[in-house]
């Protein structure tokens, strides 16, 4: 009877050990990064280049090396839509990208995401202090990032500049995708008032790279690799 016990505990406390083992050789994937993609919609974008905004979007993240970091990583991701003043919509609420069906379903609610604003200013301090506050959905994540597009410069709301200064302070980067016409004028406004310190700007010469210069951005945000 003592034999028939002791082996029962013995069992016991030899399964309860593996299974300690098992939890501390495969930690719980941990989210490595919130990613807020803010993509303009204000008057100066046209039906066609809100387009290729919304394809581009849902093609960067069928991009492979795109989809293995965010799943890797755990990414959570959220789109927002932005214009004027009180006009910014959460088009995509957050999502953690766990499985690769994850990543293929935002992508497909990218793709077929309707417009939010027309015939709106530009109002970039109040994306960005409507970007900071959806963060309180994500603390667990180790990094928090905001990646605004746009094709022109602030006209309406609040400083973009003190925008900046409360991302800093909560730890939050502020990176930037400037659609350019000629010249360098609204990669310049993002780089001196939008973006943080950490942060970057990456310029695509009008709608036409749009997509493809998103792709690298977003493969940058994610690898936290220089490209």
């Amino acid at each position: 009877m003592f034999c028939d016990h002791f082996s029962r505990s013995l069992t016991s406390t030899l399964a309860g050990l593996a299974l300690m083992a098992g939890a501390i050789a495969t930690p719980a994937q941990a989210c490595t990064t919130g990613l807020v993609l803010a993509i303009d919609v204000s008057n100066s974008i046209d039906s066609g280049e809100y387009r290729i905004q919304a394809e581009g979007l849902a093609d960067a993240l069928l991009d492979p090396e795109i989809r293995e970091a965010l799943v890797a990583g755990e990414v959570a991701l959220t789109v927002i839509q932005w214009s004027g003043v009180g006009r910014q919509e959460i088009t995509i609420p957050w999502r953690r990208m766990k499985t690769e069906a994850d990543v293929l379903a935002i992508s497909e609610q990218a793709r077929q995401m309707r417009r939010a604003f027309i015939m709106s200013d530009t109002a970039v301090g109040d994306i960005v202090r409507f970007s900071l506050r959806q963060f309180a959905a994500v603390p667990d994540c180790a990094r928090h990032v905001i990646d605004i597009s746009g094709d022109g410069t602030d006209n309406a709301g609040t400083d973009p500049t003190g925008a900046r200064y409360d991302a800093e302070a909560q730890g939050v980067q502020i990176n930037a995708l400037a659609i350019e016409g000629l010249g360098v004028s609204i990669s310049n406004f993002f780089r001196r008032r939008v973006i943080t310190r950490d942060g970057f700007v990456m310029t695509a010469r009008g709608h036409s790279t749009y997509a493809e210069t998103l792709r690298r951005k977003i493969k940058r945000e994610v690898s936290q690799v220089m490209f």
